[in-house]
């Protein structure tokens, strides 16, 4: 059984509400947050202060989920974060598991 990692880039405005979704979702084994610092964004979307320092504060999501259901999760994020400013991408998860 294949399984893909999506990583989010997700703005201040909506992290509990996107943690929120994550923890209730079957289609998610695990994920972790971290606060993290983005560059490259479009600068319409950065504060004053973000745009001085060329970065912009935000949370850093990887969650792992099988493959078969990336357009089911896919579909809901848009759904429920459509225009938030929510970036992701997806990665190819070659091995995962527990060290026992």
């Amino acid at each position: 059984m294949s399984k893909l990692c999506i990583t989010l880039l997700c703005p201040p405005a909506i992290e509990e509400k996107l943690l929120d979704m994550l923890l209730m979702s079957p289609d998610v084994e695990i994920f972790t947050s971290t606060a993290t610092a983005a560059h490259g964004l479009s600068v319409g979307n950065l504060s004053q202060a973000e745009q001085v320092l060329g970065r912009a504060l935000t949370t850093q999501i990887q969650a792992i989920f099988r493959a078969e259901d990336k357009t089911g999760l896919l579909e809901t994020l848009h759904q429920q974060f459509v225009g938030n400013g929510l970036r992701y991408w997806l990665t190819a998860v070659m091995e995962a598991g527990e060290i026992a």
